[in-house]
């Protein structure tokens, strides 16, 4: 008879998967139920602007830690027995937070009018902008405390950390939605990175101290330069990505109606809180792997573990998502009728982009920057442009088919990508 635990607990990527599994679970259940007292009390009008204040609160989140997250990944991976080399690298990264949570603030908070009014149409929420310019420090030390978590591939303390972090958050939604109603709950998203720093410290103080000596920090600036490629790699993905979206959903506003982009909104919050689960995988358990393999073959073996593990679980998932996609309608999202169309499309393309993810973290974990700037910027340009010219055709259905097809290029593009680099490596070390 197969030892189904003993056989779990010698398999690293498994050990993640699992506990994953029963983190997302409990996350996806108190998901299920504030996104159902979203859409009845706020309406699609109102899951709309969430949707902005999010994304907006996605790419301050890039913007003022200048992508240090991926960078901290990458070298407490590689230096984790190298306290000198950590210290002189995390002397870098806190500089690189300080600057970009600066000059970030400074923007946002001095002109918060102009941006409430590109997000919300009218000034109404240019206060709540400005609050956010005031916790933009706290996201630039959480991205440099997480990526520790991550680099160490901590993923007990990872799958703590997230979970206590997503309750607490969704406890202060509540609060504010009750009292306050939409600004409230635009609040609460402002202030989940404060709630989020207060977890991570609570939780992994010690572990952190242990890699994170202050007092062993000074003014290095070694690193700068292999930050640089991370800051530029993190304001295309997920800064540009973000800005995307917004304005996709503005299109979708302004062309059909506010109502149409709630739908699509609420179809992108459904697929968030299925792919949270690949997200920690990533970044447990890719980046750190991928940063050790030298080799095409050690490459492709690795790669093809990882869809045999994941993939089939993710597939079933799926088609269990779209077999019950009217209960999970009628649960989450009542008389949001226009959502069913969406997702076929949503789930195809998601399903693609798992596969695609895998492949593509080979580019920040080996710093291949131009290699991942220029397939991110086909890919976001094929989104954006597909998505602006079927939204006029089928709807907010459109931007997901636009999804979907993005996805299927942007999986050649990078397969060609690696493939290449695998070539120039080879080639480097028979010429040597």
């Amino acid at each position: 008879m197969i030892d189904l635990k003993g056989f779990i607990k010698k398999n690293l990527l498994l050990k993640i998967t699992s506990l994953n599994t029963g983190v997302i679970f409990i996350r996806l259940l108190v998901a299920l139920f504030i996104q159902r007292l979203l859409a009845t009390t706020l309406g699609e009008a109102g899951i709309a602007k969430i949707g902005q204040m999010q994304n907006l609160l996605q790419v301050l989140t890039s913007t003022s830690s200048l992508g240090t997250f991926n960078g901290v990944v990458k070298y407490v991976a590689e230096y984790e027995d190298d306290q000198k080399k950590l210290s002189s690298f995390f002397s870098t990264a806190i500089l690189f937070g300080f600057i970009g949570a600066l000059i970030s603030g400074i923007i946002i908070f001095f002109n918060a009018e102009f941006i409430s009014i590109k997000l919300f149409n009218n000034n109404t929420y240019a206060n709540l902008i400005q609050y956010l310019a005031f916790v933009l420090p706290v996201i630039s030390i959480n991205r440099i405390l997480y990526g520790i978590i991550n680099g160490l591939s901590a993923y007990k303390a990872h799958a703590k950390i997230g979970l206590i972090g997503y309750l607490l958050t969704s406890i202060s939604l509540l609060i504010f939605l009750y009292f306050f109603s939409l600004k409230g709950v635009l609040f609460s998203i402002i202030l989940s990175p404060v709630l989020s720093l207060f977890v991570i410290s609570l939780i992994s103080y010690k572990r952190i101290n242990r890699y994170l000596k202050i007092n062993e920090l000074g003014l290095d600036l070694s690193y700068v330069k292999p930050l640089l490629a991370f800051v530029l790699m993190s304001l295309v993905s997920s800064g540009l990505i973000n800005y995307v979206e917004i304005d996709i959903r503005t299109t979708i506003t302004n062309r059909i109606n506010i109502e149409e982009a709630g739908y699509w909104t609420a179809m992108n919050f459904i697929s968030r809180n299925y792919m949270v689960f690949s997200a920690s995988l990533f970044t447990l358990y890719v980046i750190p792997k991928f940063a050790k393999i030298n080799t095409g073959s050690e490459f492709k073996k690795e790669v093809l573990y990882i869809y045999k593990t994941i993939l089939p679980l993710f597939g079933l998932g799926m088609i269990l998502v779209y077999l019950f996609r009217n209960v999970i309608i009628s649960i989450v999202y009542p008389n949001f009728e226009g959502i069913e169309p969406l997702f076929k499309w949503q789930l195809l393309g998601d399903f693609v982009r798992l596969a695609t993810l895998v492949l593509s973290y080979q580019f920040q974990a080996k710093k291949m920057v131009w290699s991942f700037v220029v397939t991110e910027i086909i890919s976001l340009g094929l989104f954006y442009m597909l998505s602006k010219h079927y939204v006029d055709l089928y709807g907010a259905e459109g931007v997901v088919m636009a999804h979907f097809y993005r996805y299927i290029v942007y999986f050649i593009v990078v397969v060609i990508a690696i493939w290449y680099y695998f070539k120039n490596v080879k080639t480097n070390k028979s010429i040597t």
